[in-house]
């Protein structure tokens, strides 16, 4: 009976595993799928970056293809500072929705992305006006900081 009793355990706990393992990679999997909406902090990889920023293979002359300004905050999971100023760039996306658009980018997981911008430091933020060159800017700051930058630099009418 006992061994009916701990077979029957075992089967359950692996069914059980199973089902949760498949949820936890559906539930991975889903917010790739999702369109981001204005206000969002918008996750890009490499094929984004080509399609909606620069592409890089194309051509060496920078020629932005948004339609907004935007900044592409280069950072990575176990960065302190990069994860002091996550919640900031939250709060511009929403305060500048329709302005312009803000992406974040993986170190780890897009590394040809952070060495097209020489991402040796982190938290790296690429201010990408609608002509001329993107500037960079190291480090963390706080918002005023970052709201001047988008103000005088990415919205600034010439």
């Amino acid at each position: 009976m006992k061994k009916i009793l701990t077979v029957a355990i075992l089967l359950f706990a692996s069914v059980l595993t199973y089902t949760c393992t498949d949820k936890a990679q559906a539930q991975q999997k889903e917010p790739e799928k999702k369109e981001a909406k204005s206000g969002e902090v918008i996750v890009m990889n490499k094929d984004m970056f080509i399609k909606d920023v620069f592409d890089y293979g194309k051509s060496q002359d920078w020629k932005y293809k948004g339609d907004k300004p935007a900044i592409i905050d280069l950072y990575a999971d176990w960065c302190g500072p990069c994860r002091m100023t996550a919640p900031i760039m939250k709060e511009l996306a929403k305060e500048y929705a329709g302005k312009i658009v803000i992406y974040k980018v993986n170190v780890d997981k897009e590394r040809e992305l952070a060495a097209l911008f020489n991402a040796s430091s982190i938290p790296l933020f690429v201010f990408i006006p609608m002509e001329g060159e993107p500037q960079l800017f190291r480090g963390a700051a706080d918002k005023a900081t970052y709201q001047k930058a988008i103000e005088d630099f990415l919205l600034k009418k010439k």
